[in-house]
């Protein structure tokens, strides 16, 4: 059976790690180092789970008349029916977006509109928000609509949704890096381990007046291309995380993430919802920091 290939990218969230459920602002990129597309598989008889249940619930939400897009359910039960699988490099549980690939890959194919990629990008958010609900349990739509377009986005807290443009850090003198701790993760518990500790008063004062203004300081300096801020921020954000999101860090990095602190060669932080999967770094010197963390997996971004 013959399909349009058409890749998408995953993406890597900058800045807005649980900050952006207290309303900060958020930045996310395509990171087209792992890619996704639809295809059907060779196997007889096999079947995609987990598209046979993305198919029941967007069915629900048309019976429901709560899906808000023009949608070819029947091409895509079909297709599922067929053997229809999302083949991908983009790890699972890794925080780098591989069900907002699935989703973005899907709207792609299957809504009606032939004008999709003209649509409000405020619009294209609701619609992924809408999808990507049923993997995690609830969803901002950054993640397909970054993987969707394939372009930087920032959210802002005011204005919405936009695309924008990267300054290109190491001719700046600073290098943003991802860290691979080897294990994958679940979102959805750490979200829900994070919404629990919120109902502390303090932990959510703590989120909404210290972990947001320094999330959208380096939002704001990273744009802008000040080192020197970032830099001093990002140590802040990642002595901040290191103290108050414990859990979420793997307790394996916990040393290496304060001796980062303690030596100011790098400094680490969240990648996503933490747990596993990725962790980012920034440092001044990714040769240097290169040698110090020659026994971890790292890839400059």
């Amino acid at each position: 059976m013959n399909m349009k290939v058409k890749s998408f990218p995953s993406k890597v969230l900058l800045f807005g790690e649980y900050s952006v459920i207290k309303h900060s602002n958020a930045l996310a990129m395509a990171y087209p180092l792992f890619m996704g597309h639809l295809t059907f598989t060779s196997s007889e008889g096999r079947k995609d789970p987990e598209l046979k249940a993305l198919s029941s619930y967007l069915n629900q939400l048309d019976e429901r008349e709560e899906l808000p897009f023009e949608f070819d359910l029947a091409s895509f039960d079909f297709d599922v029916g067929q053997g229809l699988i999302f083949e991908s490099s983009i790890p699972q549980g890794y925080g780098v977006g591989s069900s907002g690939a699935l989703c973005a890959a899907i709207y792609d194919r299957y809504v009606k509109n032939p004008n999709k990629w003209n649509t409000p990008i405020e619009t294209l958010k609701k619609h992924f928000c809408l999808m990507e609900s049923h993997f995690h349990g609830s969803s901002s739509g950054l993640d397909p609509l970054v993987s969707f377009l394939g372009k930087p986005i920032v959210k802002n807290k005011e204005t919405g949704f936009r695309v924008t443009e990267l300054p290109e850090m190491t001719t700046k003198g600073a290098t943003l890096f991802l860290l691979n701790t080897g294990r994958s993760r679940k979102t959805e518990p750490l979200v829900n381990l994070f919404l629990e500790k919120c109902k502390n008063e303090d932990f959510s004062n703590l989120c909404e007046n210290v972990l947001s203004p320094l999330t959208d300081e380096c939002i704001s300096s990273f744009l802008s291309g000040d080192v020197d801020k970032l830099w001093d921020t990002f140590g802040e954000l990642s002595q901040f995380q290191l103290e108050h999101f414990s859990p979420m860090i793997p307790t394996l990095y916990r040393d290496l993430w304060q001796q980062g602190l303690d030596d100011k060669g790098f400094y680490l932080k969240l990648c996503g919802a933490g747990g596993g999967g990725f962790l980012m770094g920034m440092t001044k010197d990714f040769k240097k920091c290169s040698r110090i963390l020659k026994d971890f997996e790292i890839r400059a971004l």
